[in-house]
């Protein structure tokens, strides 16, 4: 049985192989080309995506989500919430405000978060869908994340960059969204000319880039170069996460598992420390582990990591979330050693 969900989630998944397949083969960069490109001793933005934990029995471990808040931005990561790590496309309306609630008090007041606006198989007017949740976030003093919906996947770019300029027009600071089907069926890569558009919005201060193509993320930061250096490119590549070499910031899922190693790993990068690439290949495996097929199910992988570690008091995810098999443990348990966490 485990053999034919695995195969199957592979099937489900083939679309997103061909495409990241073929944007790889677009890329007409030599080695040399890539390591040219890598910025030195740069300063880089984290945020991590922070995993919503559960109880056994099934209610949100609302002591455990403010734990990993606080354990976020005391290892100097921002917090992003309601995000796929945190089942945004699972839970419900008051629970998201429950989860914003609990951010700002554990954070206090004027601490920087960000959270996910999601409007996915709502119906209304898309504006007025969008503004209702960034509204919400903002008063909680969160910056708002753009969720992709189903329906605009069918639109041109202008219509795209048109609807981010009317919904980010009244904040100071939005976050745009690009996420592969890999990860949820709302999603959609955008083509160059969007990404151009969305650009030009004066609010949108940058973009959360996870196609997991390292190629596709390479041209978003030479776009960025070019029209607006200011720009930030958050990577979701979980599978690339040294794209940080390259200067791309981060807002990862990933780091939800460990984000005080994230943390020390930005700041050997900094530093310039050879010790850097030693963390770096262990957070990478940590990866390349818990975000197999089916992408979705790390968030399962995340609970039982964090669960190994004693930070959660439970493995279990949303009820909806595609599990990991039963012997998860064990590879997330290989994933902490390397890391040097005594569990």
């Amino acid at each position: 049985m485990l053999l034919i969900l695995t195969l199957g989630s592979w099937e489900r998944e083939g679309i997103w192989l061909q495409d990241l397949l073929h944007a790889t083969k677009e890329s007409s960069m030599s080695v040399g080309d890539w390591v040219g490109k890598k910025r030195l001793g740069r300063k880089v933005e984290g945020l991590a995506a922070c995993l919503l934990p559960f109880e056994q029995e099934g209610a949100i471990a609302e002591s455990a989500f403010r734990e990993a808040v606080a354990r976020s931005e005391e290892a100097g990561l921002g917090c992003a919430v309601n995000m796929d790590t945190g089942y945004a496309n699972y839970i419900e309306a008051a629970e998201r405000t429950a989860v914003l609630r609990w951010t700002r008090e554990t954070l206090g007041s004027g601490r920087f978060f960000a959270a996910g606006a999601f409007v996915e198989g709502r119906e209304g007017d898309l504006v007025d869908l969008y503004r209702r949740e960034m509204d919400e976030i903002a008063s909680f003093g969160g910056t708002p994340v753009i969720f992709q919906t189903t329906r605009f996947h069918d639109w041109d770019s202008q219509q795209i960059v048109d609807l981010y300029a009317a919904i980010c027009e009244p904040y100071e600071s939005v976050i745009g969204f690009e996420l592969a089907k890999v990860f949820a069926a709302f999603g959609k890569i955008y083509d160059e000319e969007t990404i151009r558009g969305l650009m030009g919005v004066p609010s949108l201060i940058g973009i959360k880039h996870s196609s997991l193509s390292r190629a596709e993320e390479l041209k978003r930061l030479a776009l960025r170069d070019e029209l607006r250096p200011d720009f930030r490119i958050f990577t979701g590549n979980d599978l690339g996460i040294d794209m940080i070499e390259y200067g791309s910031d981060y807002l990862l899922g990933l780091a939800a598992f460990c984000p005080e190693k994230f943390a020390e790993r930005d700041h050997y990068w900094a530093e310039q420390d050879e010790r850097y690439y030693e963390l770096a290949d262990a957070l990478q495996y940590l990866g390349n582990v818990g975000f197999r097929a089916p992408v979705p199910a790390y968030k399962h992988s995340c609970a039982v990591f964090q669960n190994l570690l004693g930070r959660i008091p439970s493995s279990e995810p949303h009820p909806q979330c595609p599990r990991r098999p039963e012997w998860e443990a064990e590879m997330m348990g290989d994933c902490a050693l390397r890391l040097g966490y005594d569990y």
